[in-house]
C-alpha cells in the first residue's frame, strides 16, 4: 500500500460516538509537505474565553476551546507506544507533548508556527510539523476538539473512544494511517 499525501479526520461525534449537528463538524487536514507535514484546521468558532498570556506555547490547554491531534508511532524498547499530542486553540495557542506511553510525558512545549483566523463563525489554522516532533512509523492518529466551560465541558472526536468519561490518551485504539514523510525527514527515536 503507498503513503497518502493527506489524511481527513471528521470530528463530528461526541467523544461516545454520538452523532453532533453538521455545522458543529470540525475538519483535520494532515498533509505531507517538503520538510515534514502540515497540519490544517476548520473548525466552528465557539468563542470560549482565551487562555491567559499571548498566542505561542501554553501548558493547560486542553482546559479551553482547543483541536487536537494525536500521532502514535512505534513501540518503544520498553513495549510502550510512543506518541505526540498537537493541541491547537483559534486565537494562535498551541502546545506539543511528546509521550512514551499513555500520559508519560518525556518531552513538553516544542515550538510550532501557528498560523489562526478566525472569520464568520468558524476558525481555521495552518501549522507545518516539523518531522522531528513526529514518533517513528508506523503511525496510528486520532483527533479531537474540546470546547465550553468547565461545568459543561463539550468533548468531540473523529472516531469514539471506550470508557465512562473522555479519555484521548489510548493510543492502541488510534487508526492506522501510512504518512508520506519526505525522504530526507527524520523522526526522533
Amino acid at each position: 500500500m503507498s503513503a497518502r499525501r493527506r489524511h481527513r479526520f471528521v470530528i463530528d461525534r461526541t467523544w461516545d460516538g454520538r452523532s453532533v449537528p453538521r455545522d458543529d463538524a470540525a475538519r483535520v487536514d494532515l498533509v505531507a509537505v517538503t520538510g515534514g507535514l502540515e497540519l490544517r484546521i476548520d473548525s466552528p468558532f465557539h468563542d470560549d474565553p482565551p487562555p491567559p498570556g499571548p498566542p505561542g506555547s501554553t501548558p493547560g490547554l486542553w482546559r479551553f476551546e482547543v483541536v487536537e491531534l494525536f500521532l502514535a508511532g512505534a513501540l518503544d524498547e520498553a513495549g510502550r507506544r510512543r506518541y505526540t499530542e498537537i493541541e491547537i486553540g483559534p486565537r494562535g495557542h498551541y502546545l506539543v507533548l511528546r509521550f512514551a506511553g499513555p500520559r508519560r510525558s518525556v518531552a513538553e512545549g516544542l515550538e510550532l508556527e501557528v498560523e489562526t483566523a478566525i472569520d464568520d463563525g468558524r476558525w481555521r489554522a495552518r501549522v507545518p510539523l516539523p518531522a522531528g516532533h513526529l514518533p517513528p512509523p508506523p503511525h496510528r492518529a486520532a483527533a479531537f476538539a474540546i470546547h465550553g466551560p468547565p461545568e459543561a465541558r463539550r468533548h468531540r472526536a473523529a472516531h469514539p473512544i471506550p470508557g465512562s468519561q473522555p479519555d484521548f490518551h489510548q493510543p492502541e485504539l488510534f487508526r492506522p494511517i501510512d504518512l508520506e514523510l519526505p525522504a530526507d525527514a527524520s523522526t526522533p527515536s
